[in-house]
């Protein structure tokens, strides 16, 4: 009989659950560190949490026991993925559960800062009627900016269009169709939205391309009095950056209810004038706790009774088998994600992938979730993996069609990826030579053999001598390296492609040179990982 460990408290709904679950066990046992932790973890076939417990990489190691972890919550941060990957435990998580109260705490947070609610309340309880000084704003008719439009986003734009908000959105992995049924207008860019937004909110998640994301350069294109909102992740808002923008009167108003460190009950922008802060209560309704508590529980016994996986936020250990044998073509396959992504950085509507010669008598499914990873990862950083990758594109109205042929063609094996998004569209394919060497062998029509690592500029042009030469001048001029060297073309004095894999970064002004040169027509800087580096849930 399997059997489940609650490690901090959950809602009485969740425990209910688990009465009645035929053919589980379980026991509540909270507070637990150290050794009392890991030697408990160590009994049991599955385990609850909330954010009280702190799974590290100590408590986890040696563990033959725990075959699954389920966070009655969204954050995982308190457990160590990697580790637990290591160890084979599944990490579940339920995002489905706060999506509302999330979305109702952001609107909440528009409505108090507008009409200064919580500075008016305050007056009161103080003794004072300060009824003219706290003129406030109305947001029907204001332009709401929306960045992610996920499953909080678009609750957020539903409730926002129902006060009768226009609503401009940014979401790279939302098809534009899909955006304008639901009454939202997609843009290309965050700061193509920055001077038309009369209100901002955020639902990404913290990674390298959203860190920042608002600061003082943002702060000189935004609107003047445009108000923020933050309900996501701590630090997507330089908070130094608000305090000016508030300060001079750039800013209309902040309301935060995340910070980059929590708790937090130390911040300059508590207490300044037109800011409503509170201290990350997104997820605090009795209904979101008793809706996280009920999936979790649904979540954990369904995988101990069936192998059900579902919501996984880390990659499930991968049959041996089918690891060994395809190993190579998931690297392929991710790199190609990536290389999509950076070709095609926003408004895909659809994907499709082709397998061809040997692959098409594999699991390419694996290959497929391998491929959504890397198309996805630069803007939606650890919450994407295999097991979520696929839905949180069909999430997005993003098309994902398969198909496979035992011809084999020119390689052995090989698989072909096309991204559309609607005005362009681009082809690749790639294969794998030797045991761990991945190579692009077409790029839109046009066949090379290029290395899929490290640092790429792509670039097109008309097939006409001294081409490379200029490339080499400007790159040489800006103490860049050439690696290696593909071009492809169809026929001789045409249109062509060419690929560099560089030895060091190229700055912005170095690739504005190398569009300059008068037959190049396109050049962009790719990044990939490095040859020999493979994903954690690979390694």
């Amino acid at each position: 009989m399997p059997s489940i460990i609650v490690l901090d408290d959950l809602a009485p709904e969740g425990l209910a659950l688990l009465d009645a679950a035929e053919g589980v066990s379980y026991e509540v046992r909270t507070g637990l560190k150290g050794d009392d932790l890991k030697n408990a973890l160590n009994e049991f076939d599955g385990a609850i949490c909330r954010s009280g417990v702190k799974l590290t990489p100590d408590v986890l190691e040696g563990n033959t026991k725990l075959r699954a972890v389920v966070r009655a919550g969204v954050g995982t941060d308190n457990i160590d993925k990697p580790a637990a990957t290591r160890a084979g435990i599944v990490v579940m998580n339920t995002p489905a559960g706060n999506t509302i109260s999330t979305a109702e705490h952001a609107i909440a947070l528009m409505l108090a800062m507008s009409r200064n609610v919580p500075a008016a309340n305050q007056s009161l309880v103080e003794g004072r009627w300060d009824r003219k000084k706290f003129m406030g704003a109305q947001v029907a008719g204001k332009t709401l900016g929306i960045v992610g439009l996920g499953r909080i986003g678009l609750a957020v734009a539903s409730r926002a269009k129902a006060l009768e908000m226009d609503l401009v959105g940014y979401d790279p992995f939302m098809s534009a169709d899909h955006a304008k049924s639901l009454g939202i207008e997609l843009v290309e860019k965050v700061e193509d939205m920055l001077p038309r937004i009369d209100y901002l909110t955020v639902h990404t998640p913290l990674t390298d391309e959203t860190r920042g994301m608002i600061n003082d350069a943002a702060l000189e294109k935004i609107k003047p009095g445009c108000r923020l909102i933050n309900c996501a992740r701590g630090g997507i808002y330089d908070e130094a950056a608000l305090v000016k923008g508030l300060e001079s009167g750039k800013l209309g108003g902040v309301a935060l209810d995340v910070y980059p460190d929590e708790p937090c009950t130390d911040s300059p922008l508590f207490g300044m004038a037109n800011v409503v802060c509170t201290p990350h209560l997104g997820a605090s309704t009795e209904e979101a706790q008793t809706q996280v508590a009920v999936e979790a529980v649904e979540l954990l016994t369904a995988y101990l009774k069936t192998g059900a996986i579902k919501c996984a936020v880390n990659a499930a250990a991968l049959d041996p088998k089918t690891l060994a044998s395809l190993r190579g073509y998931i690297d392929v396959a991710h790199r190609l994600g990536r290389l999509s992504q950076s070709l095609t950085p926003s408004g895909v509507g659809s994907c499709r992938l082709t397998y061809r010669g040997t692959l098409a008598d594999g699991d390419t499914k694996i290959l497929t979730a391998a491929f959504a990873v890397g198309l996805l990862e630069q803007a939606m950083g650890d919450e994407v993996n295999l097991i979520n990758a696929e839905s949180l594109l069909t999430e997005r109205g993003i098309q994902l069609v398969t198909e496979s042929s035992a011809q084999q063609g020119a390689f052995r094996a090989s698989m072909t990826v096309d991204v559309s998004t609607g005005e362009a569209s681009h082809s690749l394919t790639g294969t794998l030579l030797g045991a761990d060497m991945p190579r692009l062998v077409a790029i839109d029509g046009y066949r090379l053999e290029a290395f899929l690592d490290g640092c790429l500029i792509v670039f097109t042009h008309k097939d006409v001598p001294g081409i490379i030469g200029s490339i080499g001048t400007v790159l040489g001029q800006n103490g860049v390296n050439i690696a290696q060297m593909a071009v492809g073309r169809n026929q001789k004095g045409g249109e062509a492609i060419g690929v560099l894999n560089v030895d060091g970064e190229p700055t912005d002004a170095a690739i504005e040179a190398i569009r300059g040169i008068e037959a190049i027509s396109s050049a962009r800087v790719v990044r990939l990982p490095e040859a020999g580096t493979v994903p954690a849930w690979l390694g």
